[in-house]
């Protein structure tokens, strides 16, 4: 008889089933990057990634024709003010490493450079998913990470589709916590509850 072969430890079922998806985002974010000729990796690479490879994601625009408008923006980066972005950096501050291998790409690209503003919503995201216990935050999680900065390209993309980017955060964040009924909702920074997604004005 051979020796019963040792079982690998099983990751919790939530962090297994969404470390490929943040994987996917964060590498498509990239290549988008690079095929656009911007500097670094911003908040508005992050969200175009996550809206086209996550259905949770979707979902939070509460709506489908809310989510073509938004695509709708994000595709149009090579004009306009995605010009105008190639030009400079996203935020103050140099680029900066990805947050940590935790985020889901490994450390086989060590020289991966991200804005300010899409660092801090990686970290964000952590945070939230560290607070479940859960070692790979979903794409709620990183919706709600950059939702948290309206003043983001992220969010100025969000603002010109006509969606509030603080109310768009706490329906991510309640979407969330639906997902995991015995887990506490985080609060969001604003204590704002979900309400409607659209801004103040159409743009």
């Amino acid at each position: 008889m051979h020796p019963p072969v040792p079982s690998r430890p099983t990751p919790p079922p939530a962090a297994a089933a969404h470390a490929p998806l943040l994987a996917t985002v964060l590498g498509a974010a990239r290549r988008r990057a690079l095929r656009d000729g911007d500097r670094q990796v911003d908040t508005a690479h992050l969200l175009h990634a996550l809206v086209e490879s996550d259905p949770e994601t979707r979902a939070a625009f509460d709506g489908e024709h809310r989510v073509a408008r938004v695509l709708g923006y994000l595709v149009q980066r090579s004009i306009g003010y995605g010009l105008r972005w190639q030009r400079s950096g996203e935020g103050g501050g140099a680029p900066l490493p990805l947050p940590a291998a935790r985020a889901g790409e490994g450390a086989r690209r060590p020289t991966a450079r991200w804005s300010p503003a899409a660092a801090a919503a990686l970290e964000e995201a952590l945070r939230r998913a560290a607070a479940r216990g859960e070692e790979q935050p979903t794409g709620l999680d990183l919706l709600a990470g950059l939702a948290a900065d309206p003043g983001s390209r992220a969010g100025e993309v969000l603002r010109h589709a006509g969606i509030d980017p603080p109310a768009l955060g706490a329906r991510a964040v309640a979407l969330a916590s639906r997902r995991a009924p015995d887990v506490a909702a985080l609060p969001d920074r604003d204590g704002l509850s979900p309400g409607s997604l659209a801004g103040d004005a159409e743009h």
